[in-house]
């Protein structure tokens, strides 16, 4: 699918594109594509004369290959964008940006909430984009204030399961579930940090290449000031999320070691009675108690009390607690 959009009284509208002769009418200064087909790239390719990246030349990670200026002079960028969806865990999509002849071209797989939110905003708010370098930083600031509320997500999360794991009885079906919200939100974490390393490096290889205005490159600088205060955020989650998982594990612990305590007190208790139970099992001549008549009750009571007594003990110890 193609998506182009035209300035027009310092709104970004968008133009429906249905065929070739659509695309050659227009002036855009964002052309984005979701998932392209073969058609719409050799559109691209013969009006613009811009040869989009495959799926592979998109999911590449040396720098080299992210940022980089073509011989032609275009700019060429990959950038990963979260996808924090309410079923599943949360995903990073990477966008290929190119910058040529005063337009943004950006390619990708995945529908986006930073895109549509970007639109939104610049058909609301008219001025607030001039030329295709602003859809691009927009983009960026949009990703960044969409990281940080998924960040906010992650503190409300942790802070529920901490309230669960720091209760008075946690029984293991409770320190299961724990572990599994306290896994889904460290990965999420995860992903923030790395989207946000990632943004970074773009933002800065846009300022390095000059290419922005006075006003641009402050708000590039604003956008790195707001990555540099999420990474303190990122590093206090990930340390919570860690004695989080330390606690949870201990309480688990805590549990096994309750049941093994039973197991080990009721071994020991039940001793004496066997050791009773085996003397009088010899069934020697010998035995003065095999011809009493009240030797068999005598042997039930004996065992019972040799089981009674070191419970009694234990409990006077605080061991059964």
């Amino acid at each position: 699918m193609i998506n182009v959009f035209v300035l027009q009284n310092g709104r970004l509208n968008q133009v429906n594109i249905d065929s070739r002769a659509d695309l050659e009418k227009v002036s855009p200064i964002w052309v984005d594509l979701t998932d392209p087909n073969d058609d719409e790239r050799a559109w691209v390719r013969s009006i613009y004369g811009v040869t989009l990246p495959g799926e592979d030349e998109v999911k590449d990670i040396e720098a080299s290959a992210r940022h980089y200026e073509a011989e032609n002079g275009d700019l060429h960028l990959r950038t990963d964008f979260l996808l924090d969806e309410d079923e599943g865990p949360a995903r990073v999509i990477t966008v290929a940006f190119i910058l040529a002849r005063n337009m943004l071209f950006s390619v990708r797989n995945d529908d986006l909430p930073v895109f549509r939110l970007v639109r939104m905003r610049a058909r609301s708010r008219p001025g607030s984009i001039g030329d295709y370098r602003d859809v691009l930083l927009d983009l960026y600031a949009t990703d960044v204030e969409y990281s940080a509320d998924a960040l906010e997500g992650v503190y409300q999360t942790l802070e529920e399961v901490s309230g669960s794991v720091l209760k008075k009885n946690l029984t293991d079906q409770d320190a299961a579930e724990a572990l599994n919200a306290i896994a889904h939100e460290e990965d999420l974490n995860g992903r923030i940090r790395r989207n946000m390393m990632d943004t970074r490096r773009a933002v800065s290889f846009l300022m390095r290449g000059r290419l922005l205005n006075a006003d641009q490159f402050e708000e590039a600088r604003q956008i790195l000031r707001d990555i540099e205060s999420l990474d303190g955020h990122t590093a206090f989650l990930f340390d919570k999320i860690n004695f989080l998982m330390d606690a949870t594990v201990g309480f688990i612990n805590i549990n096994q070691n309750k049941i093994i305590k039973i197991f080990s007190v009721a071994s020991v208790a039940f001793l004496p009675p066997t050791l009773i139970a085996s003397i009088y099992g010899m069934n020697f001549k010998i035995l003065p108690e095999l011809n009493w008549d009240l030797g068999y009750p005598f042997a039930l009571v004996l065992m019972l009390g040799s089981a009674i007594a070191p419970f009694m003990y234990f409990k006077r110890r605080g061991w059964l607690n």
